[in-house]
């Protein structure tokens, strides 16, 4: 028989709305003795069943619920069932399947499997692991996806400081199969991109601004065009192929801009370079410099973790956002993407309003845009939805 969680009084809403994470501070106690990663039931203070879940003493998520079905054990069965839904939207509706494509298979809490994200690459997958529970049982979950989807390797990357957090340890390793290629590339809206799986920032390549890449290159054509913090390509690949008739792209990585330069010349592409540097500093010396672009991207990477962090990432952005305006041409079109969770839409948005107040810009929005469709966001965890991007023209 399962432990019990009982939830402190006018605390279990939440839950019966479906919401994946009960904090430490929901519960008030815990009946039975619940090893780290055990499933366990959670129930209300008048004793009703809410969901079910996996317990981590270690995490300030200290449940993490995965049925809301009184009866249903959260075994194989149950795990490929979910798999099977993520595949059916991905493969069945998405029409992601392609031989050579790269697209999330799993989303976390999204899919409704909180913590645990799986990405395809041709013929390998990469698993990332942000629970515990998830973790322990990573064995048989590489065994489902074998199952449902025959890869030749799967390798296990990991986020930074998730030890600390879930109290797991885990490396980066090849999980089961072949190990991946150092040729391995995805064919993405006709770009051929070589990724690294191994090494590469996030699970290897950044997925979920596929849509908003396309995009963004219809108005490139015949621009300037600047791509900061381009990572293997990105943006800049799209607008080089669109017809840009200049790309400079920006990354302070250079094993990611080695791999754009391999992304260049595998699509035949001459009128892209890129640059490696620290990004605020060269944007600076651009705007000392005089350069201007008809067309600024500005993709970031993630400058907040936690709420103590987001007015530090604010300023951050908002020096981003004043650099970007001074190098973007009247009637220029800016990009602005944003990947912090804890920074929404409005602030974001706001962000924009005032610095362009500030410059005596009159800017538009043109396009408020999101994730890639196989990053949906789970509507009883809006947190899913993370990423902002937001396309502006500028006189």
């Amino acid at each position: 028989m399962s432990a019990k969680v009982i939830l402190k009084p006018k605390r279990a809403q939440p839950f019966f709305g479906r919401h994946p994470w009960v904090f430490a501070g929901a519960i008030e106690r815990v009946e039975g003795n619940p090893a780290d990663g055990d499933e366990v039931e959670l129930v209300s203070t008048a004793g009703n069943f809410v969901a079910r879940g996996l317990f981590n003493s270690q995490s300030k998520i200290n449940v993490r619920l995965y049925s809301w079905v009184e009866g249903v054990p959260l075994d194989r069965a149950f795990f490929r069932n979910r798999l099977e839904s993520a595949l059916r939207l991905r493969h069945d509706i998405l029409k992601l399947n392609a031989p050579e494509a790269g697209y999330r298979v799993c989303f976390s809490e999204s899919d409704f499997l909180s913590g645990m994200i799986v990405d395809r690459y041709g013929d390998w997958l990469t698993v990332q692991f942000t629970a515990l529970g998830l973790a322990k049982r990573r064995e048989m979950l590489v065994e489902v996806l074998r199952e449902l989807l025959n890869p030749k390797g799967v390798y296990l990357r990991t986020e930074k400081g998730i030890g600390k957090l879930e109290g797991v340890e885990l490396h980066d390793q090849l999980l089961w199969g072949e190990p991946p290629p150092s040729d391995l590339s995805i064919v993405e809206n006709g770009l051929r991109i070589f990724v690294n799986l191994a090494e590469g920032q996030k699970t290897g390549y950044y997925l979920d601004q596929r849509d908003n890449r396309a995009a963004v290159a219809k108005l490139c054509t015949g621009k300037r065009v600047l791509d900061a913090f381009c990572y293997t390509g990105g943006f800049g690949l799209y607008a080089a192929k669109a017809g840009a008739a200049e790309v400079l792209g920006l990354d302070a990585s250079e094993p990611a801009l080695e791999l754009a330069r391999r992304n260049v010349q595998a699509n035949g592409l001459s009128n892209i370079s890129f640059e490696c540097a620290d990004v605020f500093h060269r944007l600076a010396e651009l705007v000392a410099a005089g350069r201007q672009f008809e067309v600024v991207i500005l993709d970031p990477p993630k400058f907040a973790r936690n709420r103590a962090a987001v007015p530090e990432a604010l300023k951050g952005y908002r020096r981003l956002h004043q650099l970007a305006l001074k190098l973007l041409a009247r009637n220029g079109v800016l990009v602005s993407c944003c990947c912090t969770g804890l920074i929404a839409m409005a602030d974001l948005e706001d962000i924009i309003a005032q610095v362009s107040v500030e410059a005596k810009r009159e800017l538009q929005i043109l396009e408020r845009r999101g994730s890639a469709p196989d990053h949906p966001v789970a509507v009883t965890c809006r947190e899913t939805g993370y990423l902002k991007c937001i396309i502006s023209w500028v006189l």
